[in-house]
């Protein structure tokens, strides 16, 4: 197998730029975020993102993809793309072999022996624009702010700003971010259907924390990676280990009373963080210590976070004297959210759950403590170095 998939990458490297009549235009050179770029492929997904975009010179793949793209029930429309070429009778995968002159195998091998990909248009304006017409591109990147590499349906390879897409429409070709497994229907069951298989409404809400409003600087998210995908986690001390641990996430996959979607700097809604059960339970394992909330990017595998900064927690720490948690107390006849101590002492294994890729937005210092007011919110999100990147408001109910 191995062999096979080097063997078919250097076939997909000498690809000629020839074919069939219809030949579009490439991108405009003019455009300051398009920069021509000497050289062949040289990762898996840049072969595959060339051997698309040369296949994408035929009409009928362009009005396949089209449709395809458009029927997606999934988030942005996005696409499996190993999915997308064996769908149909693998009509997508031999369309690109036909056009290039390439044996299916060797497409097929390559696009095997790569990592799970998604294919879709990450700018809204490029999914409203793009009718399938051939003035396209096809762009990979493996990881957030990664520049992105683009060929057109002529071959030529192109690199593109990484801040700011170009005019003309962009698929993205990037490492899989999306669940495609989860039924994407708003009614799925997972484990809320009866024996009679009739949909059984998710648990409401209970006493605890909810955060109602969030604000942040940027989306953390390049472009080509599309829609944001921020996630609150509520970390605190694993057992009786000098380790944190993550007791619960909210985010986009979340279940209810843990879901919550926002896809742009600003979000207003209602979302239970933590449980007064679980504050409770936490409480009683762990006297005296708060549980921290932590605001994440996602850009992997969803409430799993990966990072390769491990370590801001402590720089945020230092500049506000470890009071960098929370805790639930009652005061003035209620139920509120205040600091508490975070022991810098179980920061020292903190890279044995957290690995690589998710940006780290912040940890929630309260706005007493961050000397930092905004109206309508409570919670100031620290980040590296100590930087505001947003602000939320957090309340007991």
């Amino acid at each position: 197998m191995r062999k096979l998939s080097l063997l078919s990458l250097l076939t997909l490297s000498t690809l000629a730029a020839t074919g069939c009549g219809d030949r579009p235009p490439a991108a405009p050179l003019a455009d300051p975020t398009v920069v021509p770029s000497l050289g062949p492929p040289v990762m898996p997904a840049e072969h595959l993102a060339r051997a698309l975009a040369l296949g994408l010179r035929s009409p009928v793949l362009r009005a396949y993809l089209r449709a395809q793209l458009r029927a997606s029930p999934f988030r942005e429309h996005k696409l499996q793309f190993q999915r997308f070429l064996d769908a149909g009778g693998q009509h997508a995968l031999h369309a690109i072999a036909a056009v290039t002159h390439t044996p299916p195998a060797a497409i097929g091998d390559t696009a095997s022996a790569a990592i799970p990909l998604e294919l879709y248009l990450p700018v809204p304006s490029h999914r409203v624009a793009w009718m399938g017409e051939g003035r396209v591109l096809v762009a990979t990147a493996l990881a957030d702010g990664d520049v992105p590499v683009a060929f057109d349906t002529a071959g030529n390879r192109y690199l593109l700003d990484p801040k700011t897409p170009p005019t003309v429409p962009v698929l993205a070709l990037v490492p899989v971010e999306t669940d495609f497994t989860a039924p994407p229907s708003a009614m799925m069951c997972l484990d809320r259907c009866g024996g009679g298989g009739g949909y059984v409404p998710p648990p409401g809400p209970t006493p605890g924390v909810f955060m109602t409003q969030a604000h942040f600087t940027s989306t953390f998210e390049g472009w080509l990676k599309g829609d944001p995908e921020f996630e609150v986690h509520i970390l605190g001390q694993k057992g009786q280990t000098d380790s944190l641990t993550d007791y619960q996430c909210a985010g986009e996959h979340q279940v209810t009373p843990y879901n919550f979607d926002q896809n742009s700097v600003d979000w207003t809604g209602s979302v239970e963080l933590f449980s007064q059960a679980q504050l409770d339970a936490y409480r009683a394992a762990h006297p005296g210590q708060g549980v921290r909330v932590v605001v994440v990017e996602d850009d992997d595998t969803a409430c799993l976070i990966k990072t390769n900064d491990p370590n801001f927690l402590t720089v945020v720490d230092s500049l506000f004297g470890s009071h960098t948690a929370a805790k639930d107390t009652t005061r003035y006849g209620g139920k509120e959210l205040v600091w508490a101590l975070a022991l810098q002492r179980f920061l020292g294994l903190l890279a044995s759950f957290i690995n690589t890729n998710d940006e780290m937005v912040g940890n929630a210092v309260t706005d007493s403590i961050a000397g930092e007011y905004h109206v309508g919110f409570n919670w100031i999100v620290k980040g590296a170095q100590g930087a505001t990147n947003g602000w939320i408001k957090l309340e007991m109910r």
